[in-house]
């Protein structure tokens, strides 16, 4: 087997090895093995007992369950890699935690590019991985689908949004746990309305992602009675948007709701210059927006630039999530931010209990199980508890740190939680309501 990117996880993983680490998403493609350290307290103190009652682990599958995840360390959506990596590391940690050492992760940069991501998942595949974790974005996503999911291989991706995706052709192969953008457009789409706005541009990045999800508020803002006389799809490439930004200008609008990844900055930069700042017309975001667009880069030194701008985002810890995860991956990644953090750990553990729950490592046999373990049985919210109940027999409801999850026959969430965030005087943002959607 040729030389390949490896964590295996030995026994208990303590937070201290990984502190070092936590700021910073994996670069290297050498092996590197855990060696067992001291116990940890990523869990809470009852977990390894769980609510079953004292148990002896055993395993419910033979073998190594090998886990590969293509992800953004480098490229576009960089900002968000260890926000998204780390929570993989720390389901894997609290698996082992409790007695499952017979789990092995491959690592592998996506380059938020469809070219740097198609060489690696073609490595994961050789590499002969059960279960794919990732891409992030959906244009990466799209460029892969059919490669992983023709070589019939489970993935999940814990951020992919575009709408595309509830009917796609994956043969059943395909799962998220971030909810579908159609959602998020009747969100936002409400939000808009609900600030009293009349009349709406929408601009949007010219690739799936910006198209789903800015036509899809543009529909919305329509049948809500508001006039949406702007729709813009720019070049997701462009450094320049002097000609959008004026035809925006001429609309006359009282709002701008926006949806780049980092060529926004550019695009703020443009809409400021034809008296368009934040300070002179509303401004909307969604999480592209919000994941990649920042004052400081717009104009360094002016924080205070993008005071008032409102946002909606699939929530970073919903109420209905499991409560203590947001502490415990403080613990385990300290400084690392929470995006699309709960979605990427649940990612990892569904892939595990359906592992568990099928009581195989072959690929179809865990996607035939994925949307069962999210649904329908006995609640649980941890490892230690879910593999307890699977041990004695009995079918599990995973519900997880980014809320039921209660998986559809598409494999995704039929309900979507969101954050409605505004930004504040020192240019960042925060959630001032969280609303649920079925």
């Amino acid at each position: 087997m040729k030389s390949r990117n490896r964590m295996r996880i030995l026994g208990v993983i303590a937070v201290l090895a990984l502190v070092a680490a936590a700021c910073s998403p994996v670069a290297d493609p050498t092996t590197t093995t855990a060696e067992p350290p001291p116990p940890t307290t990523t869990q809470p103190p009852d977990v390894t007992s769980t609510t079953m009652g004292p148990m002896v682990w055993e395993p419910l599958y033979e073998g190594t369950l090998v886990l590969g995840r293509v992800l953004p360390e480098t490229g576009a959506l960089a900002v968000i890699g260890p926000a998204v990596i780390k929570p993989i590391e720390m389901a894997i940690a609290e698996a082992a935690e409790a007695g499952n050492t017979n789990i092995e992760l491959i690592a592998k940069d996506s380059g938020t590019d469809p070219q740097i991501a198609t060489v690696a998942v073609d490595e994961l595949l050789n590499e002969g991985v059960h279960a794919i974790l990732g891409p992030a974005s959906t244009g990466v996503s799209l460029s892969v689908i059919d490669r992983i999911t023709g070589a019939g291989v489970p993935m999940c991706s814990p951020s992919n949004t575009g709408a595309i995706f509830t009917t796609y052709d994956d043969n059943g192969f395909y799962f998220r746990t971030a909810p579908p953008d159609n959602l998020q457009a009747q969100v936002h789409a409400d939000l808009i309305a609900a600030n009293g706005h009349s009349s709406v541009a929408v601009a949007y990045r010219s690739d799936e992602y910006g198209r789903g999800l800015g036509l899809a508020i543009a529909g919305n803002l329509e049948n809500l009675g508001i006039d949406v006389p702007v729709v813009i799809e720019f070049d997701k490439d462009g450094t320049s948007f002097d000609a959008e930004a004026a035809q925006i200008a001429a609309a006359g609008v009282d709002a701008i709701s926006l949806h780049p990844f980092a060529e926004g900055n550019a695009f703020m930069q443009s809409l400021i210059e034809a008296g368009l700042g934040p300070q002179d017309v509303q401004i909307y975001g969604g999480d592209g927006f919000l994941d990649n667009v920042s004052a400081e880069t717009v104009d360094p030194g002016n924080p205070g630039l993008f005071e008032g701008i409102r946002g909606t985002y699939p929530s970073l810890a919903p109420p209905d999530g499991e409560p203590t995860f947001v502490s415990r991956f403080n613990a385990f990644a300290p400084d690392v931010p929470t995006i699309f953090s709960s979605h990427s750990y649940d990612c990892a553990m569904i892939m595990i209990l359906a592992a568990e729950s099928a009581g195989s490592t072959d690929p179809a046999a865990i996607a035939a199980a994925i949307n069962d373990v999210t649904r329908g049985g006995t609640k649980c919210s941890f490892y230690a508890d879910c593999h307890a109940l699977l041990q004695a027999g009995e079918d599990i409801d995973y519900d997880g740190a980014s809320g039921p999850l209660d998986f559809v026959d598409a494999g995704e969430p039929g309900a979507g939680t969101y954050d409605l965030v505004l930004y504040g005087a020192d240019g960042s943002y925060s959630a001032q309501e969280t609303v649920s959607i079925p």
